[in-house]
């Protein structure tokens, strides 16, 4: 199997596919194939080496097409490795044609719009990666959960969320959505580990242990989200992410299967030139 033909493999593997009965456990989140023998991680290693050559230059055509815009997506329950996946899989990528933004507690100036007024002004332009670190999905997740919302209002969300990435992708947005999918017992172990190392003891928060009590609740909030929420034009990605660096390795394929596809150009210099004069 040729390197192409494995991104493509594993986008296909790890896709949601449209109004499927989709479970998690259908997806073990301790998997790691097909590097689960001895060396795995060091032969995952390089090709998340050459991922990452090869989305930097793309997004270098990305940027100067202005052909199309990319968003990501990242959701997962806390310690999930959000923050640890924009470090390392977009390591690469020149800061001038991306940015992060993540969503917090709505402030309420927010709580007076629509459900998703605040997510809409930070969509990338043309040319731009934009990542969503949390996202309007917090609406059927969060507030789902601990009942924040009737029943009656979030589950309109799930359809008034796919029209809006429809239309996200008609006027030319590449939507990619990935749900980091840890166990209950790798949860534990990285809150455990935020309290004895002082480089990460600034993200623990009593709360992290509160939400573990509504870990089933999650789960099936989840499980909804990314069956009626998973489409041809924005779909969901369930990454096994226990290990780290195969989840490194599984993002960085996917996004830099998807730069691919693209198939973006530099645009004439003569063009370009003319576009900048006065």
């Amino acid at each position: 199997m040729t390197d192409s033909s494995v991104e493509t493999a594993f986008g296909l593997k790890y896709r949601v596919k449209p109004d499927s009965k989709f479970h998690l456990s259908d997806i073990p989140s301790d998997s790691s194939s097909p590097f689960n023998r001895k060396g795995g991680k060091e032969k995952a290693d390089q090709h998340i080496a050459e991922n990452l050559e090869q989305i930097g230059s793309l997004q270098n055509v990305l940027y100067a097409s202005r052909k199309a815009a990319l968003l990501i997506i990242l959701q997962g329950i806390d310690a999930a490795g959000k923050d640890g996946t924009i470090k390392h899989v977009l390591s690469g990528v020149n800061p001038q044609g991306c940015y992060v933004r993540s969503f917090k507690v709505p402030t309420e100036e927010e709580k007076l719009h629509d459900v998703l007024w605040r997510v809409h002004k930070y969509t990338p332009e043309r040319g731009i990666i934009g990542i969503f670190n949390r996202s309007h999905y917090e609406e059927v997740l969060v507030a789902r959960v601990h009942k924040l919302k009737p029943k009656s209002v979030w589950q309109k969300h799930y359809e008034q969320f796919n029209a809006f990435e429809k239309m996200l992708s008609d006027n030319g947005t590449v939507i990619l959505k990935f749900f980091l999918c840890v166990s209950q017992e790798e949860q534990l172990k990285r809150i455990e580990e935020r309290l004895t190392r002082p480089d990460k003891k600034w993200k623990y928060s009593s709360s992290d242990l509160v939400e573990r009590e509504y870990w089933d609740d999650y789960q099936k909030a989840y499980e909804d989200m990314l069956t009626k929420c998973s489409t041809e034009h924005a779909p969901w990605f369930v990454i096994p992410s226990d290990k780290k660096w195969y989840r490194n390795f599984l993002i960085s394929s996917i996004l830099c299967d998807t730069l691919k596809n693209l198939d973006l150009k530099y645009p004439d210099s003569r063009k370009a030139l003319s576009n900048q004069a006065p």
